[in-house]
C-alpha cells in the first residue's frame, strides 16, 4: 500500500499550496484568506523518492463549536488514516493558540509528525524556525511551498521511513465510472455523499457554502 501523508495546521498557512505542490496540480483551491478548505482532499503524491497518497484538510482554529468542531473531527480522521503528518506553522506571523491546538491534535491521532515552517522564503532558517521548537515536535524543517524552496528535501525526510516497502501500482482509473453531485447551495448534496459512502466523509452544516471545493471520494 501507499504510504499516506496528511496535512494539517490553523488556517492559512498553505496546506492547499504545499497539496498541490506535492501533487504536481491545482486540484485544491488556494486564496489569501482563511477557511477557504473544509473536507478532506486526497491526491497522488508525485514529489519525492516513491509514490504516496497526501490529504489536504481544513485550517483547525482552537475553536469546536459549530462548523469548526466539524473540521476538527475530519482533521482527526485524516491524522488516523495517514502514517505520517506535515504540521504546518507560518514562519512570518510566528507562532500562536492555534498552532499549540493543532500540535496537540499531532500528538493526540498522528503515528510520525513532521513540523515545517512555511512561508519562510528571504528567512534565516534559525530565524523561522526558533520559536517553534516549544511545539515539542521535533526539529523545524524551513520550506516555502509558493516558490518550491525545500519541498524536496523535507519529502525525502518524511519518505525515508516507507522506502524499503514495496512500491503500489498506481491505480488504473480508465474504466472507472465517475458520478458528479451537484446542485444549488444548502439542498444536502454533502449529506447524499455521506449517506452513499456511510461515513462522514464531508462537513455537513447548516449554512450554504459549507462545500467551497470540488472533493473526489
Amino acid at each position: 500500500m501507499l504510504p499516506v501523508i496528511a496535512l494539517i495546521g490553523r488556517p492559512n498557512v498553505g496546506k492547499s499550496t504545499l497539496f498541490n505542490r506535492l501533487t504536481r496540480s491545482r486540484d485544491a483551491l488556494v486564496a489569501d484568506f482563511p477557511g477557504l478548505t473544509r473536507d478532506r482532499k486526497y491526491g497522488f503524491g508525485k514529489l519525492g523518492p516513491i509514490p504516496y497518497l497526501v490529504i489536504d484538510t481544513g485550517g483547525v482554529a482552537g475553536g469546536e463549536e459549530g462548523i469548526e468542531e466539524a473540521m476538527v473531527e475530519q482533521t482527526a480522521k485524516a491524522l488516523q488514516e495517514a502514517d505520517a503528518a506535515i504540521i504546518m506553522v507560518d514562519g512570518r506571523s510566528g507562532l500562536t493558540a492555534a498552532d499549540e491546538h493543532v500540535a496537540d491534535l499531532a500528538r493526540r491521532f498522528a503515528k510520525q509528525t513532521w513540523l515545517a515552517v512555511n512561508k519562510a522564503e528571504g528567512l534565516e532558517s534559525t530565524t523561522a524556525n526558533a520559536e517553534f521548537y516549544g511545539l515539542g515536535l521535533g526539529d523545524p524543517v524551513a520550506i516555502s511551498a509558493a516558490h518550491g524552496d525545500r519541498i524536496s528535501a523535507l519529502m525525502d525526510a518524511v519518505l525515508e521511513p516507507f522506502e524499503q516497502d514495496e512500491e503500489a501500482p498506481e491505480a488504473d482509473d480508465e474504466h472507472e465510472l465517475r458520478i458528479a453531485v451537484v446542485g444549488r447551495p444548502n439542498v444536502g448534496k454533502s449529506t447524499l455523499i455521506n449517506r452513499l459512502l456511510g461515513e462522514e466523509r464531508l462537513v455537513v452544516y447548516d449554512m450554504p457554502g459549507t462545500t467551497r471545493d470540488t472533493v473526489e471520494v
